[in-house]
């Protein structure tokens, strides 16, 4: 088993590096942090590289590792390479996965314009995979989905569920082609969820937490939604009002 004592080492620099986009893009691999997110990940073949832990801890019976698959770190050098204040002291570098969306077999979308909160995105990728949509559009301008804080919010929903980025105005021309009805969110133009009957496909589209949903995106959709407020608030956090859309689409579809 390899041991790292320095947090000065160049291997924790590298691993480091990870934390930037940049980084993941040219390595094709991200890191993960806490012993539930890399639990979740070992379940998935092919998919972590290398898993590190802090020195003194016991891995779980059931993640079956060899001893040439861990590294093990100093408290020093867990401490440099965590991004949390507290640190569970147990890392993985994990492979980016490779999807193909297929609108034949995907049936559901979930598309991201512009959202920036890396925990709303988390939060959103993790609400999809729980309300069983097929894939989940990261379009222009959204925060990284391999970025940490997405990936604790997300909670390990990143390796059930189908995740690309693409260009939101041609995928929404291909919905459209497919004939997926094509939802999007907005204030202004449009009518109350539940007054929709969703079919068993269809995409949503839900925007940046400032701005919404581009004009150009709301013009190519089949209808328009709100969800109303009855307080005084101005409006709901992003990732609210998608929990409350999918799980209305997937209650509807259940029912109908």
């Amino acid at each position: 088993m390899k041991y790292i004592q320095s947090a000065k080492n160049p291997q924790i620099k590298q691993w480091k590096k990870l934390l930037t986009k940049k980084e993941r893009e040219l390595t094709g691999t991200y890191l993960i942090e806490g012993f539930h997110l890399v639990e979740e990940a070992l379940k998935h073949d092919d998919l972590v590289s290398q898993v590190i832990i802090r020195e003194g801890l016991d891995l779980p019976q059931s993640w079956n590792l060899g001893q040439d698959e861990v590294i093990t770190l100093s408290e020093d050098a867990a401490k440099a390479l965590s991004e949390t204040e507290t640190n569970q002291g147990v890392f993985a570098i994990c492979h980016v996965a490779k999807t193909t969306i297929d609108l034949q077999k995907h049936h559901s979308f979930l598309l991201l314009d512009g959202v920036q909160d890396p925990g709303n995105i988390g939060t959103m990728i993790r609400t999809a995979d729980a309300a069983g949509i097929d894939a989940v559009i990261l379009g222009n301008g959204t925060v990284d989905v391999y970025n940490p804080k997405v990936l604790r919010s997300a909670q390990g929903s990143h390796f059930n569920i189908a995740i690309e980025k693409k260009d939101l105005q041609e995928f929404v021309m291909d919905l459209k082609t497919a004939g997926i009805p094509i939802y999007g969110t907005a204030l202004e133009g449009a009518v109350e969820y539940t007054t929709v009957s969703p079919s068993n496909r269809y995409a949503l589209i839900v925007g940046n937490e400032g701005n919404g949903v581009t004009g150009e995106l709301l013009q190519e959709t089949d209808q328009n939604l709100y969800i109303p407020i009855y307080g005084k608030s101005e409006s709901l956090n992003v990732a609210v009002a998608t929990g409350i859309l999918l799980y209305y689409m997937k209650m509807g579809n259940r029912t109908s």
